[in-house]
């Protein structure tokens, strides 16, 4: 006997399915369980039954097709049974039981649905072409048997908890600003490597200082076997192999690097930065760097968050970059003498930040420093305080309104307000901003929350400007503070940062002056794959008189990329849906393409 397609036989299969996977897995235990989980049985063993049936009744390749059909419904239900035999099992019977269950529910579901299909588009057909169900049997099982195979692999190797770091590996080169400090080094400089022989680690360094050393005749590399040469490392302080020493004179700096090369990787990448901050600790004097306490500016810990202020970042990275420049950074608040005179080691005071005016004597204090040639980095913010008594003698204006731009602004909490976190590339040739002017666009800047400075005209006698960062043009104020240009805002290339110079009194060298219009760039927040560091390790070079050896410092270590978490989110459903929808349809229209060039 012919019969047809008749779906709703799977359709009740599959309802049954779903009701004891409700049962079982949403409704937990009680009545509910006991009600969908036996419905469940009850509409399986019904449908099983009905399609016996119509195996009994088919003939031909019908019956062919309703075997398929009523075995891939027998699968199902030993899948069952595995699985409620789970439930009292223990131990490893317990564990395998578990993966079992799900693997045959798979083999089972996948292939039922692509039969199905391949069953109804022949519904009229005068005969059953039995080559295209079974060829849809077959494809639904090879996909079972994949997603099978993924998961069962994906389960190994998070258990195993095994991996390979198939990154790229190259040993950091000397940088522009290692070379630029190689070349101006006051005294010779001896670098003795203490590795044995045929070592990679002393391979990989021996290139790195041979190629240094070719850029000043000041600097000389020796590479020594501490187990050979005992009194040399005993009298350098060296007392095994994996050291390298930096020596002038009395003065040594030491660098330990591991001996084997999978453990010596990240020192290796990121090499040239520690070469760098141990070539100025023994070639430079220590120099110290003041931040103003008292008047709530920016510290080295960050603010916690109180009823009445957000949190505040700290400037604890400020610090790490300064102590590469082998500069120390000290508080200077009035326990510290702001009051009544700055230190006199003070190279540099800076006040980042500060939420209130600074005393009349304070404010004395700091002016008296700049006429006597101090130097003197201020970040300031649009709700601060202006600070004109420092400002106006420089021939310097807050213009304490915030800045945005509806189109340069860089994106991190995805809403309106991320038009005033200020994305700009715009630079002069000033000294203060050499590395960046190098980079370009490669390096641009990241300002949060900036006001604009301006230039009191005419300028002070003595007194001379450079705009050195520059918002983009369109760059608006946002005086009602709502992150959209309304008429009366006007736009600009506002200036960001400006150094001074201004001539000292009495014979004193000029004084040097840099003005932000924001402190958040100084900050731990500020991005770190923006120009944002070299903006602050240029800015502190030029102040201290040191402008030359600015430059990028080389870095091999793999960055991680980082997403958003609307990103995130794409990616997620891109590799669990799309791809995989992909490949399908890709396969789909392969295989109907074959097959009417068959028919043909």
């Amino acid at each position: 006997m012919s019969l047809r397609p008749t779906p709703w036989v799977s359709v009740l299969y599959g309802v049954g399915l779903l009701a004891l996977f409700f049962g079982e897995r949403v409704a937990g235990a009680g009545t509910v369980r006991l009600v969908l989980s036996g419905l469940g049985l009850a509409l399986v063993g019904l449908a099983v039954a009905w399609r016996g049936a119509r195996v009994a009744r088919a003939s031909g390749e019908w019956r062919v097709l309703e075997r398929w059909l009523l075995g891939l419904f027998l699968l199902g239900g030993l899948s069952l049974a595995l699985y409620f035999f789970q439930l009292g099992a223990k131990g490893s019977v317990a564990v395998v039981l578990r993966a079992l269950f799900p693997a045959l529910l798979t083999t089972t579901l996948l292939p039922l649905v692509l039969v199905e299909l391949a069953a109804a588009a022949m519904a009229r057909a005068p005969v059953l072409q039995s080559g295209r169900v079974r060829a849809a049997l077959h494809s639904g099982l090879g996909l079972a048997f994949a997603l099978i195979f993924a998961f069962s692999t994906m389960y190994v190797a998070t258990q195993a908890d095994v991996s390979w770091d198939l990154a790229y590996f190259r040993t950091a080169r000397p940088g522009a600003a290692t070379r630029l400090l190689a070349r101006r080094l006051p005294e010779p400089v001896r670098v003795t490597l203490f590795f044995p022989p045929a070592n990679d680690v002393r391979q990989a360094l021996e290139q790195y200082f041979r190629e240094l050393a070719r850029e000043s005749g000041y600097l000389e590399v020796e590479v020594l076997d501490q187990a050979v040469e005992r009194a040399r490392a005993k009298a350098l302080g060296v007392g095994e192999n994996g050291s390298v020493v930096f020596s002038r004179g009395p003065r040594h700096e030491r660098l330990k690097v591991p001996l084997e090369l999978e453990r010596a990787r990240g020192q290796l990448q990121r090499l040239d930065e520690d070469v760098y901050r141990r070539l100025r600790v023994v070639s430079r004097p220590r120099r110290v760097l003041y931040l103003t306490a008292g008047q709530g500016e920016r510290g080295l810990e960050p603010q916690a968050a109180t009823a009445l202020e957000k949190a505040r970042p700290g400037l604890s990275q400020l610090e790490e970059w300064l102590r590469v420049l082998n500069v120390e950074v000290r508080t200077l608040g009035m326990a510290e003498g702001l009051g009544t005179e700055v230190p006199r080691d003070a190279a540099v005071v800076a006040v980042v930040g500060p939420e209130r005016d600074f005393s009349p004597e304070a404010l004395a204090a700091l002016r008296r420093y700049v006429e006597h040639g101090g130097r003197l980095w201020l970040a300031l913010e649009p709700e601060g305080p202006g600070l004109e008594p420092l400002l106006e003698p420089l021939g310097l204006k807050l213009l304490r309104v915030p800045l945005a731009n509806e189109l340069r602004h860089l994106r991190m909490s995805h809403q309106r307000s991320d038009r005033g976190n200020l994305v700009t590339a715009s630079f002069s040739s000033h000294a203060s901003v050499a590395t960046l002017a190098s980079l370009g666009s490669d390096a641009a800047i990241v300002f949060a929350g900036a006001a604009a400075l301006e230039s009191e005209q005419p300028l002070p006698k003595g007194v001379t400007h450079d705009v050195s960062v520059r918002a983009p043009a369109e760059t608006f104020q946002d005086t009602n503070h709502d992150f959209t240009p309304d008429e009366g805002e006007p736009r600009r290339a506002w200036p960001l940062v400006v150094a001074v110079q201004k001539a000292g009194v009495s014979g004193a060298s000029p004084a040097r002056v840099v003005a932000m219009g924001d402190s958040d760039v100084m900050t731990d927040a500020g991005p770190r794959a923006y120009g944002n560091p070299y903006l602050l390790m240029d800015t502190v070079l030029w102040l201290l008189g040191e402008e030359e050896l600015a430059g990028v410092l080389s870095n091999e270590e793999d960055v991680p990329v980082q997403h958003s978490r609307q990103q995130d989110v794409v990616w997620f459903y891109s590799a669990v849906f799309l791809a995989p929808a992909l490949v399908l349809g890709a396969g789909f229209l392969v295989t109907r393409r074959r097959r009417r060039r068959g028919t043909r």
